[in-house]
């Protein structure tokens, strides 16, 4: 895997991936930033719930569920001093579908949490990783 990050102006980048897909990402105002873009450490944590939820929903699917709908919220908590790395972070997914069951979600998000996420387990060396979860739409029982 290669990306390339490129200066555009001030501290604004456009970060290319190897698929050919561009984002950008900019600072604050109050460090020299126009506000065009996510955060870096935005991009990490965005990164972190769609590699967990792309999981979720692939091992639903492979499980012969119907999913109609899966977001994941997070909340991540950073540390006080340099290196403000993330310290907690807490993902909770509202997973929706046809004849989703709580043990069959709470199984996909388990494996995903231990053992398909890459980005949860790699950020799960410095942070407290927090998972939850519910279903909201369709036959939970």
């Amino acid at each position: 895997m290669k990306a390339k990050v490129k200066l555009l102006e001030g501290v604004s980048f456009a970060g290319e991936a190897d698929s050919g897909h561009t984002v950008i990402m900019d600072g604050p105002p109050d460090q020299g930033g126009q506000n065009r873009g996510v955060r870096p450490m935005e991009m990490l944590l965005l990164g972190m719930g769609g590699c967990a939820a792309f999981d979720v929903v692939h091992i639903l699917r492979r499980s012969r569920f119907e999913v109609h709908t899966c977001e994941a919220d997070l909340e991540a908590q950073r540390a006080d001093e340099e290196p403000k790395v993330f310290t907690e972070i807490k993902m909770h997914f509202k997973v929706g579908g046809v004849g989703l069951k709580d043990a069959v979600v709470k199984r996909a998000v388990q494996l995903s949490a231990e053992k398909y996420c890459s980005a949860s387990i790699m950020l799960g060396k410095t942070a407290r990783i927090v998972h939850s979860y519910e279903i909201i739409d369709g036959d939970d029982t």
